[in-house]
């Protein structure tokens, strides 16, 4: 997720947050590059847990080992990025830590309900880390914005040039700030699904919950950008023609003519 740019004037910033959320087309590689990346969330993150947990409990197997078991498919993504990356990226690790935490107090305590809490776990956490940020001197979102675009692109080098500014200052501290109390809401729900609907529907809303959840955010991320976009233009046509008017006014007078 990306910021935008922003242009300094004489009393106010032009910002374009709006291109956070649509970076431009890319090239066939990269286009290829996303649409594996769909398939692989679609595949093993969400249809794989579900058809195997359908498949285990008709098999006969407890709902907790239904659960833990169909817990590997997303694990095996993890994996599959860390190959081909070769490094854990953070949501990975987070991943990780929220299944591995859900199975080991599913199989200590043999409840589903607490393996199903796997998902909160991760939601929990980043949405700590979120609002923990905003009294550093970096808001997360800012850090993970960086990191998207490449700390060596042009759009990376503009972005840490910009920071200077208190109006993108700002602006990534409220959105750090919107996510943050977002994903903590949306662990709550997930508390609230899980202890009241059965483990079945449980798991099948937790697999589609959280790509609903940041669809939201990232669209209120875009409108919020554009609102700031406008509002920055309007500041700079206020001040170039406060700037005119002034120095209309201030011309010296032009002498009469004498006869």
């Amino acid at each position: 997720m990306r910021a935008g740019s922003i242009s300094p004037g004489s009393k106010g910033l032009v910002v374009d947050a709006s291109r956070d959320a649509k970076p431009p087309a890319g090239t066939k590689p990269e286009l290829a590059a996303r649409l594996r990346s769909i398939a692989k969330i679609v595949i093993l993150d969400v249809a794989a847990p579900l058809i195997a947990y359908s498949l285990l409990r008709s098999a006969g197997l407890s709902t907790v080992t239904a659960l833990v078991l169909s817990g590997v498919f997303p694990a095996l993504g993890v994996a599959a990025d860390v190959i081909r990356h070769r490094r854990l990226e953070v949501v990975g690790a987070l991943v990780l830590a929220g299944i591995l935490t859900g199975a080991v107090l599913g199989l200590i305590s043999h409840s589903a309900r607490l393996v199903l809490m796997e998902g909160s776990v991760p939601t929990a956490i980043f949405g700590v880390a979120c609002l923990g940020s905003l009294w550093t001197s970096r808001p997360l979102m800012y850090g993970f914005s960086v990191e998207f675009v490449g700390r060596d692109t042009a759009k990376g080098r503009e972005m840490t040039s910009l920071w200077q500014y208190q109006g993108f200052r700002h602006i990534f501290r409220i959105i750090t700030a919107v996510w943050g109390v977002g994903f903590l809401l949306e662990a709550a729900l997930r508390v609230a699904i899980v202890y009241n609907t059965s483990p079945g529907t449980a798991l099948s809303l937790s697999k589609v919950t959280p790509y609903i959840w940041v669809g939201v955010f990232v669209a209120w991320t875009v409108a919020y950008g554009r609102y700031q976009q406008k509002k920055g233009q309007r500041m700079m046509a206020a001040a170039a023609a406060a700037a005119g008017e002034a120095g209309t006014n201030g011309a010296d007078p032009q002498p009469a003519g004498t006869p």
